[in-house]
């Protein structure tokens, strides 16, 4: 995977007349884990969409940075992965259905295969269940695998462990621990078990 470096200026964001944050900087590169922490409504996952591409900004800079250069914004969505409560999952598709669909257009990491990964969450026996059937937790196990197994190197998450067990919970360390060297890492937490690894922290309250 090739190292990615994503650089904010002066970045801002507000609703109407009111600002969530304003005049942030602030810099992610790869081989680091970093919590965006913050009280709720603070802006942490207004943050993550505008990095991901999926909120506009209003105004500053974001900047999207590999070793051949700059990456256009429009096309930074093939080099990461999210997880987030509020993404939906295609609930009509069965769970093997929607895996092919999407590592159809996401690469899976090399040396694993749609079922090798349903089997590594665990969630074998459900391979064929539509998922409309599914739990909370099984929902959030099935986005943790389509995000930590794609062969990207921007790693997104929002609460990672919403709606998990314990042994969920113990599923989401092993594949932190298995998955995310070298990669760029970014996770909206203020759950410590969630973010206790990661080497960097951004307070959004500090930019108000």
């Amino acid at each position: 995977m090739e190292p990615i470096h994503i650089e904010l200026k002066s970045l801002g964001k507000r609703f109407n007349r009111q600002w969530i944050f304003r005049k942030l900087d602030y810099s992610f590169s790869s081989g680091n884990a970093y919590a965006i922490t913050g009280f709720n409504g603070s802006g942490k996952s207004t943050l993550l969409q505008i990095i991901a591409g999926a909120m506009e900004k209003s105004e500053g800079e974001l900047s999207y940075k590999n070793d051949k250069g700059i990456i256009p914004q429009e096309v930074f969505y093939r080099q990461f992965a999210m997880s987030a409560p509020y993404l939906e999952l295609i609930e009509e598709l069965t769970f093997g259905e929607f895996y092919r669909f999407h590592f159809g257009l996401k690469p899976i990491l090399p040396g694993h295969t749609i079922g090798s990964v349903i089997e590594k969450i665990g969630l074998a026996n459900a391979a064929n269940k539509e998922i409309r059937q599914f739990s909370s937790g099984m929902k959030q196990r099935a986005k943790l695998g389509q995000a930590f197994f794609s062969n990207v190197p921007v790693l997104l998450l929002d609460e990672p462990t919403a709606n998990l067990d314990s042994q969920g919970i113990s599923l989401y360390h092993q594949l932190i621990k298995e998955y995310a060297e070298n990669r760029l890492v970014i996770i909206c937490s203020n759950d410590e078990q969630e973010i206790r690894f990661c080497n960097h922290r951004l307070d959004v309250t500090n930019f108000k």
